[in-house]
């Protein structure tokens, strides 16, 4: 099939299934971005049987409207394998839509717009339709577009659970930011601009890492300064600036590995790329404990999320949009590693 046949084939696919449907007109098959061989990294677009929630569950029925690849998540099935088996992988954890079918039992009911990052243990939002349990679900932002929404549940989940639970400083609303400096590494990353804003928002003294071209954007979401690595090394930064409290490194290897000087004694260094013991310069003798953590879906933390940005004090980057028929550009994209924010798939093809 060329690729012209094969898009005018998705288009007839989706004129017939985008309607609002009811939870007894759910077709039997879907469209769906899959994984044919989770040891390679090669996709395809497929028509796959539409997913049903298991009874005596908190799982539900969503339709997707948008998704966002993650960086690296085509490796994770060969790397880490989920102990149980699966027979269909789907990518996209960043997910936004609408719930056709709840759970007696649940907060959400049928045409409720929500969002989640998905749990690496199921199938990510890449299709029509997909399974998420209330756990992980928290209703979207009412302010901002489907593209918008897609942009936010990994990245803030992960810079929220970075400052505010690994930390152990305690929440956004305390006091214990207030005073603090924090560096950010990879501070114009999907990750890395939610740990800027939040910070700010805390209260903290925000400093980032960022390449030149990036310095201004990493200043316009709420750094106080901005360390141009491609100008300066932290460890001669450091020197004239002084050391910070806390250092949430999103980036890893050499970044992670400077990153070390930076910090006072009994000072956080947290990162989100590897364990920092796995890079302690030579010559180091300060008294900090470095953590390595990845983040769980909690919608709690996701509702802390939605406020602050139906409140305007923060908001996600959209790098760019894709229609659910240019997939494979739109990993491209993310693998490129040039992207500022985060690329989008959208499977609402009317709105491409």
């Amino acid at each position: 099939m060329s690729p012209v046949t094969r898009i005018a084939t998705v288009t007839r696919h989706f004129s017939t299934t985008t309607t609002k449907m009811s939870s007894t007109s759910i077709p039997a098959t879907m469209l769906a971005i899959t994984q044919p061989d989770p040891k390679s990294t090669s996709l395809r677009l497929a028509t796959v049987p539409t997913p049903k929630p298991a009874p005596n569950t908190s799982e539900h029925l969503i339709r997707i409207h948008t998704v966002s690849p993650c960086s690296g998540e085509l490796l994770w099935p060969a790397n880490f394998p989920p102990s149980t088996g699966r027979d269909l992988w789907i990518p996209c954890p960043d997910m936004a839509g609408t719930v056709v079918t709840a759970p007696e039992s649940s907060p959400f009911k049928p045409g409720d717009e929500v969002y989640a990052r998905a749990n690496y243990l199921r199938n990510g939002g890449g299709s029509e339709y997909t399974i998420s349990v209330t756990e992980e679900l928290a209703r979207r932002p009412n302010a901002i577009s489907w593209v918008s929404t897609a942009a936010i549940p990994l990245s803030a989940q992960t810079a929220w659970q970075a400052l505010f639970v690994q930390t152990g400083l305690g929440p956004v609303d305390g006091d214990a930011w207030k005073g603090k400096r924090v560096l950010v590494t990879a501070a114009s990353g999907s990750v890395g601009s939610w740990v800027v804003q939040l910070a700010k928002v805390a209260g903290a003294t925000v400093i980032g890492t960022a390449g030149t071209d990036n310095v201004d954007f990493v200043k316009s979401i709420g750094a106080d300064e901005v360390v141009d690595y491609k100008a300066t090394t932290l460890k001669d930064w450091v020197k004239v600036s002084g050391q910070v409290d806390v250092v949430i490194d999103c980036i890893g290897r050499k970044s992670l590995e400077d990153a070390w000087w930076t910090i006072k004694d009994d000072g956080i260094l947290l990162s989100i790329f590897q364990p920092p013991e796995q890079v302690v310069p030579q010559g180091y003798s300060g008294n900090v404990k470095g953590r390595f953590f990845i983040m769980q879906p909690v919608r709690e933390h996701l509702e802390g999320v939605t406020k602050l940005v139906n409140e305007g004090k923060v908001k996600g980057t959209v790098d760019s949009v894709w229609p659910v028929t240019q997939f494979e550009e739109a990993f491209k994209r993310v693998d490129s590693g040039k992207a500022r924010g985060k690329v989008i798939i959208d499977f609402d093809l009317n709105r491409v």
